[in-house]
């Protein structure tokens, strides 16, 4: 691992007296760091989509744009599992930046080298080391949160973090209208999201911290006085080796293993959904650019109540039980598939309220997923674990999402592309339930054994 990202020495131990005011106002700032530093790297993860009609028009299929948006995402499936073991080891005040100004720097050189968009062996290969670099992302921050938060807070701070894949996914649209109003250009949709992703890349490192430890602080059970049943300061506060992360919490965890895989056929809904909307609106339902761009952006959007609502939901109704609330979302958000593919052409009201319920309700499995991992894994192996159920989500559903409903589409049509994305509806329920049932099962054991 490179020095530059080695993990923040302690401190000498605060003052008890500074001990709650430090820890206050560092909990804030660093929040407002990790939240919009990940918000940015949706900036620049997939405004290629709102490229895609542009480069259809000069000659490439769908299925081919398809098959260079997955590099993005067959990257990202596997460095979001390497990094998040690196991330482990690693501080995420330089970590996190460093990947969010590398992907940036990847589009920039897409929006104003021509040549990078002259084929799609070329646009596959530079989307594959911007999927690289955004797998910089999550890891860290979920690291930041396990560090900061106790385990009873974690469930209120996930969900509300985990707007900044809405707040950051939502602004492309927006950014590339600009650019088109300023340079009328098609290739600001990938230049203009890059310059604000550098800017909050240089926010996020000048409020992230590494560890409370390397603040002079306390860890955080023992400020919070909120301790896991299993919780030994000693082992909990001790770095892992990757051999010991994957060997004993990682590949043996079967509940891990279930919610990974019921992470593929959510993907494959959220991406499905994401990146064909701007190609599949404008010719399929006749939509303008203004408009598709605003559904692009009110889906997004719609996701930040959707995602806190179901996270309230996950917690007060569900009891914690994270695989019921996943199976409530899921069958509700294929309905609205269903009937966003099944409206007739000239109801575009109908179509918009479709791409916002779809918004609202998709973003809270996602959620779940990455909290779920959260809290099979100690807190010293939290990247790894999210990194894990990543690497199913983003290698399997993304890439199916991208690829697989773009080749499905050029050769059986949109009806054909709509089929696959609500079978994998219909899988992530029953994956959901496996999980929802086991988790009661670990339960009552659990309950039985005390």
């Amino acid at each position: 691992m490179l020095s530059i990202f080695k993990p923040a020495p302690h401190k000498a131990p605060v003052d008890e007296a500074h001990v709650d005011p430090l820890y206050r106002r560092l909990r804030w700032q660093i929040f407002m760091g990790i939240f919009f530093g990940y918000a940015a790297y949706y900036l620049v993860r997939k405004n290629f989509a709102l490229a895609m009609p542009y480069l259809i028009d000069q000659g490439f299929s769908r299925g081919d744009l398809g098959f260079a948006l997955s590099g993005i995402s067959i990257a990202y499936g596997i460095s979001k599992f390497i990094m998040g073991s690196v991330s482990d080891r690693s501080n995420p005040r330089v970590f996190l930046p460093a990947g969010l100004i590398l992907a940036a720097a990847v589009m920039l050189f897409m929006g104003f080298v021509p040549w990078a968009t002259s084929s799609i062996a070329i646009m596959f290969v530079l989307l594959f080391l911007c999927g690289w670099f955004q797998g910089m992302g999550w890891p860290p921050c979920g690291r930041t949160m396990v560090h900061w938060w106790s385990q009873k807070e974690r469930g209120g701070i996930v969900s509300v973090w985990n707007c900044a894949h809405n707040v950051g996914g939502g602004i492309p649209p927006l950014l590339f209208l600009l650019g088109m109003a300023w340079f009328n250009d098609w290739h600001a949709a990938l230049y203009m999201p890059a310059f604000g992703a550098i800017l909050l890349a240089v926010f996020a490192f000048m409020t992230m911290r590494d560890t409370p430890q390397s603040c002079g602080l306390p860890p955080i059970e023992e400020y919070k006085n909120d301790y896991p049943p299993d919780y030994v300061k000693e082992s909990a506060e001790q770095e892992l080796t990757a051999k010991q992360i994957f060997m004993q919490y990682i590949l043996p965890n079967k509940l891990l293993w279930y919610i990974a895989l019921a992470n593929v056929f959510v993907y494959l809904l959220r991406y499905g959904i994401l990146d064909w909307s701007p190609t599949y609106l404008k010719e399929v339902k006749h939509f303008a650019l203004d408009k598709s761009s605003w559904a692009y952006f009110l889906y997004e959007y719609a996701g930040i109540p959707g995602t806190l609502l179901c996270g309230w939901m996950s917690d007060k109704v569900f009891k914690g039980n994270r695989g019921a609330t996943g199976v409530f979302f899921m069958v509700l958000v294929t309905i609205a598939t269903v009937v966003y593919w099944l409206n007739p052409v000239g109801n575009p009201g109908i179509d918009m309220a479709c791409m916002i319920t779809i918004g609202f309700l998709i973003y809270g499995p996602v959620m779940l997923i990455g909290l779920h991992a959260l809290e099979l894994a100690p807190k010293k192996a939290a990247g790894t674990a999210a990194g894990f159920t990543g690497l199913f989500g983003y290698l399997g559903g993304s890439v199916a999402a991208s690829a697989i409903v773009g080749y499905t589409v050029d050769f059986f049509g949109w009806d054909g592309g709509f089929i696959v994305m609500i079978a994998g509806c219909v899988l992530a329920v029953l994956l959901l339930l496996l999980t929802m049932l086991s988790e009661n099962k670990h339960k009552a054991q659990l309950a039985k054994n005390a």
